[in-house]
């Protein structure tokens, strides 16, 4: 309706001349001119919103290379020829793209405090031209700036997000549309050869989005392909139905009872809130509506949603697993969800064809899908892992579990970071440059991604190890839906670098939570396997430290079902259940289901003698009823040596005598092991190394049981 006003406010003084064009000023920079481009006067987003307007406008393009909007900085653009071109023009529509030199050095810094003024300047000089003096202006947020550009980290990155903030605040406060040319960029860095300029498709995408900001023309009423038929609500959380339809159309979204009325805003976005609601049993529909197009998804029920993700071992389906037959006989009674998202091409040792490479670089790399009540075939292709750990979830909560799986094989952690929180984060922010020759990423990945990608000749082409690339194409279109936690299984392809992988690690789980706006989002992740890779135990033990310092972490032990050589070991269900305990306990509240095998809490050595004590465990044994396997000790200099637990080793309880001492502690110290040091529960110990304490606990006797 705005809209229409504004037309027709427009129209009213051209009713005397017979079918004037409305003008349109497209004023800005280099991204503007068409920098970049071998023939700009063809590709420029100016000459392409031409295009798509159609004859009933006239635009022009007012970008000048260079430009910036301060006033004392380096080149104002109110100094060059296209800003006296422009406010000649008297435009009805100006479409103002500034900013992006003004993060040079000699510009922000210095003259900061000046550019809310002389943006509104700008502003204020195209009203008065204008004949009613009320052209509609509409301020850009930013295109991005990428890290390979000169001054990236010399201060163009932090000046640059400073920039978008006061762009946003001066939107506000003069009451002009916004529009986002960094919302469907920044995550295209293979359209920004020189990292600033895009290329005529990045140009095309500039056009679209003012084209639709002009227009209201926003595609109708769209929403998510996480929505679908069979979805699984998050239980006691507010559910969020988001889409996009043309600007101030309404939108009425209905659940079960529930309704809401919302207008899309000037993007286009809009949002439905729906209250809390308890997992009932019932079966609900969920609608959206605008205009002439609804759509509708039934069978719609309420219940624990998980987010199932990592790399090939999550990947891993139930006909794979050693559990198969099992896993299919155990699916009656159970109200399983499942949403899975296969990429179109595996990451296998092969050469890709164009058309997969060209649909990497457009965020086209899963599978259409959509959420699925489980049956045998569906399930048996589903990560095994993850199912495991739903059935254990449904069999104890007894209500519906939905999980999404987006696990891709060889996947590294840093994939699946967000580009801002990378970009920020003072270690990881150079993992980002020369991706496929940094040795900050595995070289293992680095050269099947070299093999995948050999037929592009796109220097910037894209590929799921990329950082940032699997956040970008497998978690951010989810972002809207609403999750209770996530589980991972990962680390293969950061096992390289153990010192970076603890600073990865918690960035991945931070990213995640701000994501989803959720702090105390549960986090359970599996420990590495054993096979024989000489750094995996030094991965294992700071993966179990890790979890120790992130809050709502925690790991489940796998190490006990590995193999010597296959990095895919078969046995997936009691992973998925040992998953499954730790949310039981910690996400549900159920403190009598054991939830971890004993953990090493102190260790000291007395009279000859040390002594481990462990929580997580009442009586402590070995899986096979045969003596100890794994421990090793050392001094204050020596090396470790195995210890003969036969001879040497006595179990009492909750604890462990060596009748040594020792300065250090190691069990399952080995890249494969055969350690079998187990709880009450059968629940098995971590790799671990402890430092012994110099005075042991009060009134401890060796010999007896201390309990």
């Amino acid at each position: 309706m705005k809209r229409l006003f504004w037309i027709l406010t427009l129209a009213l003084p051209l009713l005397a001349t017979a079918q004037e064009k409305i003008k349109v000023a497209c004023v800005g920079n280099s991204v503007t001119y068409g920098m970049g481009h071998k023939n700009p006067a063809e590709t420029s987003y100016p000459t392409q919103l031409q295009k798509m307007l159609g004859d009933g406008y006239e635009v022009r393009n007012f970008g000048h290379s260079g430009a910036c909007l301060l006033s004392k900085g380096h080149r104002p653009y109110i100094n060059l020829p296209e800003y006296k071109a422009a406010l000649d023009f008297a435009p009805d529509i100006v479409i103002i793209h500034l900013g992006l030199n003004d993060t040079d050095p000699r510009n922000w810094p210095n003259y900061r405090d000046e550019f809310f003024g002389d943006y509104t300047a700008i502003m204020e000089s195209f009203r008065k031209v204008h004949p009613s003096g009320n052209p509609k202006i509409y301020i850009c947020r930013m295109t991005p700036i990428y890290h390979w550009h000169r001054r990236f980290k010399s201060g163009t990155r932090d000046w640059y997000w400073q920039i978008q903030d006061e762009i946003e605040k001066i939107a506000e406060h003069e009451n002009v549309e916004l529009i986002d040319l960094s919302r469907y960029l920044y995550s295209r860095p293979d359209l920004m050869p020189d990292a600033l300029h895009p290329n005529p498709e990045g140009a095309g995408i500039i056009a679209k989005q003012v084209y639709s900001a002009i227009t209201d023309n926003f595609g109708g009423l769209q929403l998510p392909a996480i929505y679908s038929d069979n979805m699984v609500v998050q239980r006691n959380a507010p559910f969020v139905l988001c889409g996009t339809a043309d600007s101030g159309k309404e939108v009425v979204a209905r659940f079960g009872r529930q309704k809401q009325v919302i207008k899309a805003a000037e993007d286009g976005s809009w949002k439905a809130m729906f209250t809390p609601m308890e997992a009932d049993g019932k079966k609900y529909t969920i609608s959206a509506e605008c205009e002439n197009k609804k759509i509708e998804y039934r069978n719609v029920v309420i219940g624990e949603v998980w987010l199932c993700s990592g790399q090939s071992n999550m990947a891993f389906m139930v006909k794979e697993s050693s559990h198969k037959e099992q896993s299919l006989a155990n699916l009656k009674g159970k109200d399983i969800r499942l949403y899975d998202m296969k990429p179109r091409v595996i990451t296998d040792n092969v050469e890709w064809d164009s058309i997969d490479l060209e649909r990497l670089n457009r965020h086209d790399y899963y599978i259409t899908t959509e959420w699925q009540e489980h049956n045998g075939k569906n399930t048996s292709d589903f990560s095994a892992v993850a199912y495991h750990f739903g059935a254990m979830l449904a069999d104890s909560l007894k209500m519906p579990i939905g999980l999404i799986c987006n696990a891709v094989g060889g996947a590294p952690a840093e994939a699946f970071i967000d580009r801002k929180t990378i970009e920020f984060n003072p270690t990881l922010v150079d993992i980002l440059y020369n991706w496929r020759e940094n040795d900050m990423i595995q070289d293992w990945c680095r050269g099947r991604a070299a093999k995948n990608t050999a037929k592009s000749n796109n220097k910037l082409q894209r590929h799921p190890y990329e950082p940032c690339y699997l956040y970008e194409n497998g978690i951010a279109p989810i972002a809207c839906y609403p999750i209770k936690g996530v589980i991972w299984y990962q680390g293969e392809s950061n096992a390289h670098n153990v010192e970076l992988h603890e600073e990865i690690f918690p960035t991945l789980i931070e990213s995640w939570r701000k994501t989803w706006e959720n702090p105390e989002m549960p986090f359970y992740f599996v420990q590495l396997s054993s096979i024989n890779r000489p750094s995996w135990p030094h991965f294992r033990d700071s993966q179990r430290r890790l979890a120790g310092n992130i809050p709502f972490c925690d790991f489940a032990v796998s190490s006990d079902k590995g193999h010597p050589t296959d990095v895919h070991p078969k046995e997936k269900a009691p992973v998925g259940e040992r998953l499954a305990r730790l949310a039981l306990n910690q996400t549900y509240g159920m403190s009598h289901v054991a939830q971890h095998g004993p953990t090493p809490v102190k260790a000291f050595s007395f009279r000859g003698k040390t002594v481990i004590e462990f929580s997580d465990a009442v009586e402590l044994k070995t899986s096979d009823g045969q003596a100890l396997r794994g421990l090793e000790i050392a001094g204050k200099t020596g090396g470790f040596t195995a210890v003969d637990s036969g001879k040497q080793v006595t179990i009492k309880g909750n604890r462990i005598i060596i009748e040594s001492e020792a300065q250090r502690i190691r069990y399952a110290w080995k890249p494969y092991t055969d350690a079998n040091l187990v709880n009450e529960a059968g629940l098995p110990a971590s790799t671990f190394e402890i430092k012994t304490d110099n005075l042991p606990p009060r009134r401890f006797k060796p010999g007896s049981d201390n309990r």
